[in-house]
């Protein structure tokens, strides 16, 4: 079940000005055969071209996205050693590390990849999602502003500060930020689906069923609604949540 899902994925497609395209690999959008036909796809590609820097970074995205974030981790190392030094590679190895639940590597990595003059906002994001992670959202609430100096109308921006504030179940703050990524173009169906998560949180559960039902089968609706009432009787809910965000 894909729920707060975003901050910790950290997703890679976007349209920075200052990158050249290779971090534009986002699979995680995908269903489970079209994740599975990509990464086969991939590892063969990648067999034949282990040196290459953008198919490495979307075959490591790929694995990601199938939950084998060890072979993800293992990918980026390669990448790594061959493109010392390479921001790109430094970035989307941080995403690896953190979705493999290395977070303390994973900061450091995206420290050095980073250009403290000019960052990416990118690269913001993923810092902000890591600390997320690590129990530190005042200074990843930092990371996501600053981002959002960068790019203001990144819908992906917006979602994970709002699913900061979800973690720490500050819910009023969540839906606002979520409601405006949600009206942002390049929102997903991940950015709607955690806006009805937050709704229904606050137990607004029938505007919590009509939003998943524009975007889940039936059976899926149910799912996420039985296990929105289940968060709800548990007192550590905000740590499941944070548990249950797919790194």
């Amino acid at each position: 079940m894909m729920l707060l899902a975003g901050v910790a994925a950290i997703a890679l497609a976007g349209c920075a000005t200052n990158r050249t395209g290779a971090l534009n690999a986002d699979y995680s959008n995908l269903s489970g055969p079209q994740i599975q036909a990509g990464v086969a796809d991939l590892s063969q590609r990648y067999a034949q071209d282990p040196r290459n820097k953008a198919l490495g970074i979307h075959y490591a995205a790929a694995l990601r996205a199938a939950g084998q974030t060890e072979p993800a981790v293992r990918v980026l190392e390669n990448l790594v050693s061959v493109h010392q030094g390479d921001p790109e590679v430094g970035l989307a190895y941080a995403k690896a590390l953190s979705a493999a639940g290395r977070f303390e590597s994973a900061l450091r990595v995206v420290d050095n990849a980073m250009n403290p003059v000019t960052p990416d906002w990118d690269a913001l994001s993923v810092r902000g999602a890591i600390l997320d992670q690590m129990g530190r959202p005042e200074e990843a609430r930092q990371a996501y502003t600053q981002a959002l100096l960068l790019a203001p109308q990144e819908a992906r921006l917006h979602a994970n500060l709002g699913l900061s504030y979800a973690m720490t179940g500050e819910l009023v703050e969540a839906e606002a930020h979520l409601r405006q990524a949600a009206a942002l173009p390049g929102a997903t169906s991940k950015v709607r689906q955690n806006l009805a998560l937050v709704l229904g949180l606050q137990g607004q559960f029938e505007a919590a069923r009509m939003l998943y039902a524009t975007e889940l089968p039936p059976e899926e609706v149910k799912a996420n609604m039985d296990y929105i009432r289940a968060l709800l009787t548990q007192q550590d809910r905000w740590q499941a949540i944070r548990n249950d965000t797919p790194a």
